[in-house]
C-alpha cells in the first residue's frame, strides 16, 4: 500500500514542485542558519567574482537539498547542471559531464553516497584542482593526459552522509545538515504553497496540515494538494481547520504524521517484543519491510518525536509511543 507520507520524491511531486520552490534565499522559509552561512558565501564569492566552494547537503529526503542546489545557482546567475550518483556507472560519463560545464556553474549531484569508486576518484582532482586526467591508448602505449576544466561548483546531496569516503567528505568546503522544519515554518509553507495554487486556507487548516507533515516541506506540499482535491469535491473548496482533520483523517494520517506503517512498526514493538529491545534485522523481519528502509525513512522521524530510541541492544517504543498508541504505559522495574 503507497504510503501518503512517503517522503522520498513522486511523480506527483515532480509535476507540482517545480512551481513551488523558491528561487532565491529571500523566499525560502526555515533553515535560518544555512541560508544566513549561505548568502554570506554566495556574497563573498560574487565580490571576488570566483565560483563558490564545493557545498555538501545531507539530511532526510524532502527538506529541500535540490531547492538550495537551485537557489544557489541563482543567486550566482549560472547554469545548473543535475544529475545523480546512481545515473553515472563510468569514470568516461562524470569527465564528459565535467568537461561540458561553462565557469561557474552548479554540477548537483543527488545521492552523492551512491557513486562508484572508479567515478569518485576522476572527482577528485576535479574538485581540487579543476583538472581532469584521461588516459589515451591502451598497453604499454597508454598514457596519461590532464584537461583543465573551468571552474566549477559541486553541490551534492545524500540521506546517508556516513555512506560517503573520507576522501570525498573532506573535499567539500561547505558541509550543512537540513534539519526537520518546525510546525510554525511548515505553516508559513502551507499558505505559501496555497496561494500559488489559489486555494483558499485558513489559519487554522494551514495549521493542521502543518503539524501532521512530518516536519517535511515535501509532505507538506502534497498534503495540501490532497486535501484541496478532498475540500473541492465535498465542500465548497475552502480548506479550514475541520475539513483539513477530517480529510487527513480518511487518509489515515494521526495528529502526529503517523500513518498506518509507522503505527504498525510501533504496535508491533509494543505487543511483540514488550516495547523492545529489538533488533533491527528482527524488527525490519516482523513487519515485512527492508531493515534499511527502517533505518533511513521510517526512524529518523520517530526518534525526533520522541517515539522510539536506539540503543547497543536495539530500538525502544519510549512512553511517549505507549501513550500515543494507546497501551498503558509498562511498570519501570524498582
Amino acid at each position: 500500500m503507497a504510503r501518503t507520507i512517503e517522503t522520498s520524491i513522486t511523480e506527483e511531486d515532480m509535476k507540482i514542485e517545480g512551481s513551488l520552490r523558491p528561487r532565491y534565499l529571500s523566499e525560502y522559509i526555515g533553515q535560518e542558519k544555512i541560508k544566513a552561512n549561505l548568502r554570506v558565501y554566495i556574497d563573498a564569492a560574487r565580490q571576488r567574482g570566483d565560483s563558490l566552494d564545493h557545498a555538501l547537503f545531507y539530511g532526510p529526503p524532502g527538506l529541500g537539498k535540490t531547492t538550495l542546489a537551485g537557489i544557489i545557482a541563482n543567486e550566482m546567475g549560472v547554469n545548473m547542471k543535475i544529475t545523480s550518483g546512481p545515473a553515472i556507472e563510468k569514470p568516461g560519463e562524470i569527465a564528459a559531464i565535467l568537461n561540458n560545464l561553462s565557469e561557474g556553474d552548479i554540477l548537483f549531484v543527488d545521492e552523492i553516497h551512491r557513486l562508484n569508486r572508479q567515478v569518485e576518484e576522476v572527482l577528485y582532482p576535479a574538485m581540487e584542482d579543476f583538472a581532469i586526467d584521461i588516459m589515451i591508448g591502451k598497453g604499454s602505449s597508454a598514457r596519461s593526459i590532464r584537461l583543465d576544466l573551468p571552474k566549477f561548483t559541486l553541490v551534492g546531496a545524500t540521506t546517508r552522509a556516513g555512506m560517503l569516503t573520507a576522501p570525498l567528505r573532506d573535499r567539500f568546503g561547505m558541509i550543512h545538515r537540513l534539519e526537520f522544519y518546525t510546525v510554525k515554518e511548515l505553516q508559513q509553507i502551507v499558505k505559501h504553497s496555497a496561494r500559488i495554487l489559489e486555494v483558499d486556507i485558513d489559519e487554522g487548516g494551514a495549521l493542521e496540515l502543518a503539524r501532521r507533515s512530518r516536519g517535511t516541506p515535501r509532505l507538506a506540499n502534497r498534503i495540501l494538494k490532497r486535501v484541496r482535491d478532498f475540500a473541492q469535491v465535498k465542500y465548497d473548496g475552502a480548506i479550514t481547520e475541520e475539513i483539513a482533520r477530517t480529510a487527513l483523517d480518511l487518509m489515515d494520517v494521526d495528529r502526529l504524521g503517523l500513518d498506518h506503517v509507522d503505527r504498525n512498526m510501533l504496535s508491533t514493538m509494543i505487543l511483540k517484543f514488550q516495547g523492545g529491545p529489538v533488533g533491527l534485522d528482527t524488527l525490519a523481519a516482523a513487519i515485512g519491510e527492508d531493515a534499511g528502509t527502517i533505518e533511513d525513512v521510517y526512524e529518523p522521524f520517530l526518534i525526533q518525536n520522541g517515539l522510539l530510541n536506539r540503543t547497543p541492544r536495539g530500538r525502544v517504543a519510549t512512553e511517549a509511543a505507549y501513550r500515543h498508541m494507546g497501551y498503558p504505559v509498562p511498570e519501570k522495574d524498582e
